[in-house]
């Protein structure tokens, strides 16, 4: 029952998709180089690939770890990172918390009785949470956007920053429309002086079989004085990392979909081949692969991701970075000058790099 439940996921994600850029076709957003349609037989192909694919280990053989963070450290000074799960990430610049694709459920499903679950516990709860300066959704999957954690968040974030359409549905849900910012591909704003763009990412969006890209998705870029952070979302390798490395790299860490990929869909989430391409693309110093560890989207064992972007890491001598969830990373021990990043990040060498994290998912890769 519960890889029925598992692949209807799956497939009405991948059916639910798209085609071609920030333009729009039949009032559908599209993608920029991809025309992307599941047709009956490429479900058929995955159905198949579901049930015919032997995993050792679909989710971890035992409780993983998590830091539990605190609302005191958060009120720490300097600039840090920390992973809180799937793409959820917390980040302190210049004194402001940005919070990314916040998703606190236990399930990332329309209902929380079925549907894939966690994991792991968040390292903090929403209730402990401070007060968030920003919000960055990526796009309306429920993977990325979780009603529930939205409208209890409502009450601690300032603005909730969103593509196209995405910020509609957090209105309807009832945030505040002042609280809401809407974003274009190339479009910015600023929030206490850091500046965040919205850029274009190869993917889809909708929540069900009938609203199928009536929004946009898109990937960001955050700067401050001191920081350049890039945060994929959702996406198939494409040119626009290149151009959107030209327009506003080098990056000091990029923030990569690593995981629920297969190659039956590989032109809307990468295969780790492609999101090391993607992060040498845009300049990017240390990776930090997200979309992975904590919900089992995939047909691929739960700690692949991990073991194959660190290991294309040693090959490219790409500084991988893989924290346990909930685990402060210091920004400042990260920072290099533009001279040492030009003209490719990813030439540096592993001596030039001041900050590891640990394999923590290692024992933990036996099957159940």
């Amino acid at each position: 029952m519960v890889k029925f439940f598992v692949l209807g996921g799956i497939i009405m994600t991948i059916a639910i998709s798209a085609t071609m850029a920030s333009e729009q076709e039949d009032n559908k957003f599209v993608n920029s180089e991809i025309r992307h349609q599941t047709d009956l037989a490429n479900i058929w192909s995955i159905a198949k690939a579901y049930f015919k694919t032997e995993r050792k280990a679909a989710s971890p053989s035992k409780e993983i770890p998590v830091v539990p963070m605190t609302i005191q450290q958060l009120s720490e000074p300097h600039d840090a990172i920390y992973r809180l799960g799937h793409s959820t990430l917390l980040m302190r610049l210049n004194g402001q918390l940005i919070l990314t694709d916040p998703v606190f459920s236990d399930r990332a499903s329309p209902v929380q009785w079925a549907g894939p679950k966690r994991f792991h516990e968040s390292p903090i709860s929403i209730a402990d949470l401070p007060a968030i300066d920003a919000v960055i959704i990526s796009h309306d999957h429920y993977d990325h956007l979780d009603k529930a954690s939205v409208k209890q968040l409502q009450e601690k974030v300032g603005t909730f920053i969103t593509p196209l359409k995405v910020g509609q549905r957090l209105i309807d849900w009832g945030i505040p429309k002042d609280k809401v910012v809407e974003l274009d591909w190339w479009e910015k704003t600023e929030v206490e002086g850091i500046t965040i763009v919205a850029t274009p990412s190869q993917h889809f969006s909708g929540r069900g079989l009938l609203d199928s890209d009536q929004t946009l998705w898109a990937s960001w870029v955050i700067k401050s004085d001191a920081q350049s952070l890039f945060f994929s979302g959702d996406s198939g390798y494409f040119g626009g990392f290149k151009e959107i490395g030209e327009r506003y790299g080098p990056f000091d860490v990029t923030f990569m979909e690593t995981g629920a990929y297969n190659a039956l869909w590989k032109d809307i989430h990468m295969m780790p081949e492609e999101t090391m391409q993607a992060h040498r693309d845009l300049k990017g110093r240390y990776l930090l692969p997200i979309h992975n560890g904590t919900f089992d989207l995939s047909l691929h064992d739960w700690y692949e991701p991990f073991e194959r972007i660190v290991a294309l890491g040693d090959q490219y001598n790409v500084p991988i970075l893989t924290p346990t969830f909930g685990q402060e990373i210091p920004l400042e021990a990260m920072v290099t000058s533009d001279e040492s990043r030009e003209p490719n990040a990813s030439d540096h060498s592993t001596e030039q790099t001041t900050l590891t994290t640990p394999h923590w998912w290692k024992p933990f890769m036996v099957a159940n």
